[in-house]
């Protein structure tokens, strides 16, 4: 059946706009990243396509989903993690589960290693950029919508603690915004640990990004610091008024950033020996759902 679609009227400003966004989408998704639509809207900022402003960003979402509607623009190539749909996987056969199974049987990568690392970010919407990273690397990985809940630092909290225990070192990667906020929940990240281990659990916190030199160093498009935000006056004093979104990163260099810092943590041979009996289980479990 053929698809509808919205008959939007577009300048021709917008059709070249929208073409734009299309090639950025599409030279992203050839790297295997999948963009937020902040993301975008940074990604126009930086190239110089777009001012950066409340209104130039309410302009592109509304650009987006009326391009969406359109059919000038992919739907499945901007990733919004708020609104999913969830549903239970089926099979044929038993001999379906069994490939299934063998697909995704996994063993855990990290048993034996001296180092145990967890990665959290202040912004759900980064998750497509480094959740495909976390999992490869067979890491927990954590998502907020700004400060961490209590329940999922409470839950964080107690693994901590079991490695601990286990004689594990322990390294907590963390990546949020430079403004008065986003620096803050570093320092909330290290007390709510101590607070929850209700032991004496020694951690390193590694606040990977986004910190000033970085600023310099990428240069990500800057927007004026919230002066309502109770930690302003002594953020002004170290930063000055400027603050700068996690989301304006080159999400190639964010997967990096996580991919080298916890890679610097692996034991590789005993990686390594995990995976060839890996391997062999998996093997096994395809030949099962073969013979079925």
């Amino acid at each position: 059946m053929k698809e509808k679609f919205v008959d939007h009227k577009f300048s021709s400003a917008s059709v070249k706009l929208v073409s734009i966004c299309n090639g950025i989408l599409n030279e992203y998704e050839q790297q295997g990243f999948k963009l937020s639509l902040r993301q975008l809207y940074y990604q126009l900022v930086a190239r110089d396509y777009i001012e950066n402003s409340i209104k130039s960003y309410k302009r592109i979402g509304d650009l987006v989903s009326n391009a969406r509607d359109a059919g000038l623009l992919d739907w499945a190539m901007i990733e919004d993690r708020n609104r999913e749909t969830v549903a239970n996987s089926h099979w044929e056969t038993p001999g379906g589960i069994l490939r299934s199974a063998a697909y995704a049987f996994r063993m855990d990568r990290w048993v034996g290693q001296q180092n145990y690392v967890e990665v959290f970010v202040e912004k759900d919407a980064l998750s497509g950029i480094l959740l495909p990273v976390c999992s490869k690397l067979d890491i927990h990985f954590t998502a907020n919508k700004g400060y961490s809940s209590s329940s999922a630092m409470y839950r964080a909290a107690k693994r901590l603690q079991r490695m601990a225990r286990q004689g594990r070192e322990i390294h907590i990667i963390y990546l949020g915004d430079h403004d008065p906020s986003g620096i803050d929940m570093t320092r909330d990240v290290r007390e709510r640990f101590d607070l929850y281990t209700h032991e004496q659990v020694y951690f390193e916190v590694h606040r990977l990004a986004l910190n000033f030199d970085q600023v310099g160093r990428w240069n990500p498009p800057e927007n004026p610091a919230k002066e309502t935000d109770s930690r302003y006056e002594s953020y002004v004093e170290k930063f000055g008024a400027s603050s700068w979104e996690l989301d304006a990163v080159e999400p190639a260099t964010l997967a990096e950033l996580v991919r080298d810092q916890v890679e610097s943590l692996i034991d590789f041979d005993l990686w390594e020996e995990i995976e060839k009996q890996e391997r062999t289980y998996k093997d096994e479990l395809e030949r099962l759902a073969k013979n079925y």
